[in-house]
């Protein structure tokens, strides 16, 4: 990578999204194509390939892999999930963006594991609700768009 593209990255680091109508309103939920995975791991095991989220506790590591990957190398699945990514560029600061979509996962009897990345929010849903997620988010970000005046 070229010294101008990492301050290009940067750039668009700093202008990621704090208003919460905003937020809402640009949510654009994506799917993210295959199942996922959570797995525990020994802290000192070796990171996987295809890793797409880590978090090292001191019972252990939680990974997040592709479905195939975990089962190829014989890995304890705990949760099977589709992986929504939110479109917008969110702000790791911003307030309210997670309560409202937590809020109506909840409300639609949805269960939900989020990692907040640098760009995006990614949201992790039990398989079998995914079109269920998909709906109460797009429903979310409609109410949000109506309500902006």
């Amino acid at each position: 990578m070229k010294k101008d593209d990492k301050n290009q990255d940067f750039e668009s680091i700093s202008s990621a999204v704090t208003d919460l109508n905003q937020l809402l309103r640009s949510m654009q939920p994506r799917l993210n194509p295959g199942v996922f995975v959570f797995c525990v791991l020994p802290n000192q095991a070796a990171i996987p390939p295809e890793c797409i989220g880590l978090m090292r506790e001191s019972e252990g590591m939680t990974v997040v892999v592709p479905e195939n990957l975990a089962i190829e190398a014989n890995l304890t699945i705990l949760f099977r999930a589709s992986w929504i990514t939110l479109q917008v560029h969110s702000d790791l600061q911003a307030v309210g963006l997670t309560a409202a979509f937590a809020s109506a996962l909840t409300q639609a009897g949805i269960s939900c594991n989020v990692i907040a990345g640098g760009f995006h929010d990614h949201l992790f849903v039990p398989i079998a609700k995914t079109e269920q997620a998909l709906r109460a988010l797009s429903e979310l970000q409609i109410q949000a768009s109506g309500s902006a005046s």
